[in-house]
């Protein structure tokens, strides 16, 4: 599997490190940068780099990097067939997790459900709130669990795509309008 990372300055350590760790493990990995500790840097090339691949790939990951991934997130979120997910912090709560009350105390368990239910291709961390024995472990988790299959969630999925061709066949009406304006 091909694993795109991408980070800003607070992520970059980080995902330096993660690099290291999903090569020793044999995946494919593809820096889109940062490329070095630059506190003037902008995620928003990075990520976008790595979203926009993730886009087009559809058999591959992405991983990215910044000081709470809010931003990170946000920015991977934009592109279509991009459905990353953010984490910042273990769970520690027993709670109810599922429809058929399920209950987990899994720190994880978070991970495991975003990709079982969400399909979710990115994965967005933040470098500040997480140790990095814990963010390998859920690196892993999320590498290695499948998404479920589920009929609901499948019909969920697709609800997201449907939604992404909508806004884009909306943008191109509105341009297409707009150019036929300013012509007239």
């Amino acid at each position: 599997m091909k694993i795109y990372l991408g980070s800003d300055h607070a992520g970059y350590f980080l995902k330096e490190k993660m690099k290291s760790f999903l090569l020793e493990k044999g995946y494919e990995v593809v820096d889109c940068g940062a490329y070095d500790n630059d506190k003037d840097d902008d995620y928003p090339v990075f990520v976008g780099k790595a979203a926009d691949a993730v886009s087009k790939d559809p058999a591959s990951r992405g991983i990215v990097f910044g000081g709470s991934g809010q931003g990170e997130a946000i920015v991977a979120n934009k592109y279509k067939n991009v459905r990353c997910a953010l984490f910042y912090a273990l769970n520690n709560s027993k709670c109810v997790i599922d429809v058929n009350g399920k209950t987990s105390s899994d720190p994880f368990e978070m991970l495991r459900l975003t990709r079982e239910h969400n399909d979710a291709n990115m994965l967005s961390l933040g470098a500040r709130l997480l140790k990095e024995e814990d963010t390998m472990k859920a690196v892993q988790i999320f590498l290695e669990t499948p998404f479920s299959g589920e009929e609901r969630h499948m019909r969920r999925v697709e609800q997201i795509t449907q939604l992404e061709e909508e806004i884009q066949n909306s943008k191109c009406k509105s341009q297409k309008h707009n150019s036929k304006v300013k012509s007239e």
